[in-house]
């Protein structure tokens, strides 16, 4: 007898052909498909190209922090040292200024018409109505005076002597204060500006004895060490006063 075919039939009515896989046992599974297969080079790293274009910009990188920083740094103390200058320059100033403007027209005696005052171009001799050593109030008398060096340069330096004796040089009794103003200025000069002129007239000396009237104003000028000009104008409240 002819054995029953085991074709299956699908759903579009053609036969499937059957398998062959005997009954009872389950297919042997694929054997899995090795790591890395398929891959071009198993080995897993950097090469020496990359290693040291890695190092050359990672010292580039360096390089351009570390002048960064240092640029910083510089420019810190650059700002530190210009602060530095202006604050003592400040500091001449107003002390300067204190004195100039508590100029006191002194006469040696109530009835004497003199008053003393007198000014150079490179320095100045008044009697002031401020003084340091008495912190700020009393009678003192003031030197302001500069000296040119070999170089062109040199030092303005003020002194005080109390109590006040015109003639006299420290007496019995007396004290002197000296401090330098300023370090290395080059072509100071002293002017006074007139208050009995119509017009805004600076003169190169001031002998209150014979013009019987105090300066209205005092204008100091000078050079820098680089060269810069520097000029202040003090004025004497006196005489702003009795105008």
């Amino acid at each position: 007898m002819a054995r029953a075919s085991r074709n299956s039939w699908s759903p579009t009515g053609k036969p499937v052909a059957p398998s062959t896989t005997p009954v009872g046992r389950n297919p042997e599974p694929e054997a899995p498909a090795k790591a890395g297969a398929g891959v071009e080079g198993s080995n897993a790293g950097f090469t020496l190209v990359e290693v040291v274009l890695a190092l050359t910009i990672f010292a580039l990188m360096g390089a351009i922090l570390y002048g960064a920083l240092a640029l910083g740094q510089k420019a810190m103390e650059r700002s530190q040292l210009s602060f530095e200058k202006n604050q003592q320059l400040r500091a001449f100033a107003d002390l300067m200024g204190s004195y100039v403007r508590s100029s006191h027209p002194y006469r040696t005696t109530p009835q004497d018409p003199a008053i003393y005052y007198q000014g150079e171009e490179q320095q100045l001799s008044f009697v002031s109505a401020s003084s340091l050593a008495l912190g700020g109030r009393g009678m003192a008398l003031v030197r302001v005076s500069w000296q040119e060096g070999e170089s062109g340069e040199g030092a303005l330096t003020l002194s005080e002597e109390l109590p006040v004796r015109l003639g006299e040089e420290g007496g019995a009794g007396g004290q002197r204060n000296s401090v330098v103003l300023r370090e290395g200025i080059k072509q100071l000069r002293f002017a006074y500006l007139d208050p009995q002129s119509d017009g805004e007239q600076w003169e190169e000396s001031w002998d209150a004895a014979e013009r019987k009237v105090l300066p209205r104003a005092v204008r100091l000028s000078y050079r820098t060490e680089a060269g810069k000009e520097v000029r202040w104008t003090f004025p004497i409240m006196v005489s702003l006063l009795a105008k």
